[in-house]
């Protein structure tokens, strides 16, 4: 479901300035029970930065702690910008000794109680940053071919079965709501 189409410069984005093309609702992950999609927004962000393709299987896929042992190796070979890394979860600035990274902000690595693989986002309207750090990432999104357009059917007046006298099924042979089950 797409909720709005805005401009680009309208997006969030992050502190190095790239901004987001897509916007997920939270909400969605628990009611769809895909918590995988996390995790591959995470897995995704760390094989970008080192610099990897990922391939796994359907139901052997990879390992929670292999997925922060590649988010960690990120931070070290990338120079993203660390925030929070496990100073009991406080934030603290990049220090100078520290690259630029690709704009990613680091909170932690989450295995401190730290809240790991969350970076500062920023509106693109007001150009303030949000309140709370979100999960940005690298994630497989596929656009189904199923457009109401192609789906919508109705009719007035129709051909009948000649048996049960009821409207034939389904738009290819132009049929009707039927009574019954």
């Amino acid at each position: 479901v797409v909720a709005t189409i805005v401009p680009e410069e309208d997006m969030p984005y992050l502190a190095d300035g790239t901004p987001v093309d897509i916007c997920l609702n939270p909400l969605g992950v628990p009611s769809r029970m895909n918590v995988g999609q996390v995790l591959e927004t995470h897995l995704g962000v760390a094989a970008k930065a080192l610099g990897f393709k990922v391939a796994t299987p359907i139901f052997d896929g990879i390992k929670e702690d292999a997925i922060w042992d590649f988010m960690s190796e990120a931070k070290k070979v990338d120079g993203v910008n660390l925030v929070g890394g496990g100073e009991g979860g406080k934030a603290r600035p990049r220090r100078p000794d520290e690259p630029e990274g690709q704009g990613y902000t680091w909170i932690g690595d989450g295995k401190d109680g730290t809240t790991g693989g969350k970076s500062t986002l920023y509106d693109g309207r007001t150009g303030e940053a949000f309140h709370n750090p979100v999960v940005v990432g690298m994630i497989y999104i596929l656009k189904l071919g199923h457009l109401v357009a192609d789906k919508i059917h109705a009719r007035a007046v129709g051909p009948y079965s000649l048996v049960t006298q009821q409207p034939l099924g389904g738009k290819a042979q132009y049929g009707g709501q039927r009574f019954g089950e």
